[in-house]
């Protein structure tokens, strides 16, 4: 019976295991490979696995930067950002945009992406990636523990302005999620999971 034999650990006083689980148990999780820009027009490219979608309407999707990284003083400065789908011919780009660099650094031009401007925002999209959310920030919190004590992790949200998709995604005018083989986090030191059309099933919601 499940739940019979399990391990059992509180986070605050270390897992017992060879590695925290917990990133591979909530996985595998859609990719936030965020970019930004800088007032001054530099930018910043690079995927966050702690992403997802908020809300309908208006859509809001949402990311967490532990650390107050580049991409969120952009943002911050700004009040911009975009979201690029990340997917599995892509992925090789998008991890190379995962390196710590300076900040003057383009990951653009190290990861060899193409910048192409947005229809809304001033932030540049990724020409490459099939499908991009132009967002403009609704708000950015930082988390806390239970306790209420600060935690060094920053959530991002931004209304998604404008949409741009590849055509050959859509099927009769529907999105077809498994077509572009997106790209998920799933968990581990370097585990990721692909979104394929055998991977697919249906369900009907009960009304």
């Amino acid at each position: 019976m499940a739940g019979s034999d399990a391990h059992f650990y509180r986070p605050a006083e270390g897992t017992g295991l060879p590695h925290d689980p917990f990133n591979a148990i909530v996985g595998p999780r859609p990719i936030g490979w965020i970019s930004s820009a800088d007032r001054h027009g530099a930018r910043n490219l690079a995927p966050y696995s702690f992403f997802n979608g908020f809300n309908y309407h208006p859509p809001i999707i949402g990311f967490s930067s532990i650390g107050w990284k580049d991409t969120v003083a952009n943002i911050d400065a700004t009040g911009e950002f975009v979201w690029n789908l990340a997917t599995r011919s892509l992925a090789t780009q998008m991890n190379e945009t995962a390196a710590s660099l300076p900040a003057e650094r383009d990951e653009f031009d190290d990861a060899g992406l193409t910048p192409v401007p947005s229809t809304v925002v001033s932030t540049p999209r990724v020409l490459e990636s099939p499908v991009n959310f132009e967002c403009k920030l609704t708000q950015i919190a930082q988390l806390q523990r239970a306790d209420g004590t600060a935690v060094a992790t920053w959530l991002v949200l931004g209304e998604v302005v404008a949409v741009h998709i590849d055509r050959a995604l859509l099927t009769d005018g529907v999105y077809d999620t498994a077509r572009s083989h997106p790209i998920l986090r799933a968990g581990g030191p370097a585990s990721y999971a692909e979104i394929s059309p055998g991977a697919m099933f249906e369900m009907i919601r009960p009304s």
